[in-house]
C-alpha cells in the first residue's frame, strides 16, 4: 500500500494527522530573501539546504504529511516575479528537497505533498483556459518529481479552483483542496457570512460544487484563527469526506493558544491539523502533544 492511502484509510477510518506547519514565511523567519510580488518561492534555487531543513523539523517534529514550497511557483506569479524562466526547475526541486527530507529521515511514511495555487499578488489572473494549461504543465512537473498527493492552496475562486482541480486529475495523483477565507486578519465585509477571499463567493456554494469529483479532503486553510469555527460549521454542513484545518495567524499566535484552539477543532471532528502563515515549529511540537493526536 503506499504512503499516501495508508494515510488516507487511518483517516477514513477517524484517526487524527499532523501535517507541516509554514513553509513561505518560516523561510522569512531564516533570512531567505523574498521575490518582489512572488513570495518565497525562489528558495528552491537560491536556499535550498535551508528550504530541505525546515521540511525535515516538521518531520523530526512529527508531521506526516509535508507540503512542498509550490504555493507560489505557478507559472502567473513567477511571471509577475520575474522568474518564469525558472518555471520548471522550482516546481521539480522543491518536490525533490521534499523528498530527500524524508528519505534522509527515520521517518518513511511520511507522505510528501505538492502544494498548487493560483493567488495572485498583482491581482493579474490570467485567462481561465490560459491558467488550466499552465497548472496542467505544473501538476506533471510535480508529479514527475515525487509528489503523492496534490494539495490545492488558498482557493479564492470557484471557476478558477476547477481549472486548478481539472489540471491536478490529470496527474493521477488524489486531491486536496483548501479554502481561504477573510482577509489577513480575518476581515469579513459581513462575519455572518463565509465567503472566498477574492471573489465573494459562498464558502458553501464552493464546497458544495465539489460534489462528485473525487476530491479526498478539504481544509479551511490560510484563515485567520477566529474564522474557523464559523467555516467549519459550513465545512461539515455541507461536506461529508474528512476535513482538515491549518490556519494561520500574522499576529504570532501562541504556539501553545494555536494547539489549545486546535484541540477544539479536534473534538469538532477535524481530522487533519498543522499550521500556516505564523506558525513555526513550536507550533507543530505543541500540536504533536495532543491527547487527540497521540491517544
Amino acid at each position: 500500500m503506499s504512503r499516501y492511502h495508508h494515510l488516507r484509510d487511518r483517516v477514513s477510518a477517524g484517526e487524527r494527522v499532523l501535517i507541516d506547519g509554514a513553509t513561505g514565511s518560516e523561510m522569512e523567519r531564516r533570512g531567505v530573501p523574498e521575490h518582489v510580488d512572488g513570495w518565497f518561492g525562489g528558495a528552491a534555487i537560491t536556499h535550498p539546504d535551508v528550504l530541505r531543513a525546515v521540511h525535515r523539523e516538521y518531520i523530526d517534529l512529527g508531521a506526516e504529511l509535508i507540503i512542498s514550497n509550490t504555493f507560489a511557483t505557478h507559472r502567473s506569479v513567477l511571471r509577475d516575479a520575474g522568474a518564469e524562466r525558472d518555471f520548471e526547475v522550482l516546481n521539480r526541486r522543491s518536490v525533490e528537497l521534499a523528498v530527500e527530507a524524508r528519505n534522509r529521515s527515520a521517518h518513511d511514511a511520511v507522505v510528501v505533498g505538492a502544494g498548487m495555487s493560483h493567488w495572485s499578488f498583482t491581482n493579474a489572473n490570467p485567462p481561465l483556459a490560459e491558467l488550466e494549461r499552465a497548472a496542467t504543465e505544473q501538476a506533471t512537473i510535480l508529479a514527475d518529481a515525487g509528489a503523492e498527493l496534490i494539495v490545492l492552496e488558498m482557493m479564492v475562486s470557484i471557476d478558477r479552483m476547477h481549472c486548478l482541480i481539472r489540471a491536478a486529475k490529470t496527474t493521477g495523483l488524489p486531491v486536496w483542496v483548501g479554502f481561504s477565507i477573510g482577509g489577513e486578519n480575518g476581515e469579513l465585509p459581513d462575519r455572518s457570512v463565509m465567503t472566498l477571499r477574492d471573489d465573494d463567493e459562498l464558502l458553501a456554494d464552493a464546497i458544495d460544487s465539489l460534489a462528485g469529483l473525487g476530491i479526498d479532503l478539504v481544509s479551511i486553510m490560510h484563515t485567520d484563527v477566529d474564522l474557523v469555527d464559523p467555516c467549519l460549521d459550513i465545512a461539515f454542513d455541507r461536506w461529508a469526506g474528512p476535513i482538515g484545518v491549518y490556519a494561520h495567524s500574522w499576529e504570532g499566535i501562541d504556539p501553545v493558544d494555536y494547539a489549545s484552539r486546535s484541540a477544539t477543532w479536534l473534538d469538532r471532528g477535524v481530522r487533519v491539523i498543522g499550521g500556516c502563515c505564523g506558525t513555526v515549529p513550536a507550533h507543530i511540537a505543541e500540536l504533536a502533544t495532543l491527547d487527540a493526536l497521540t491517544s
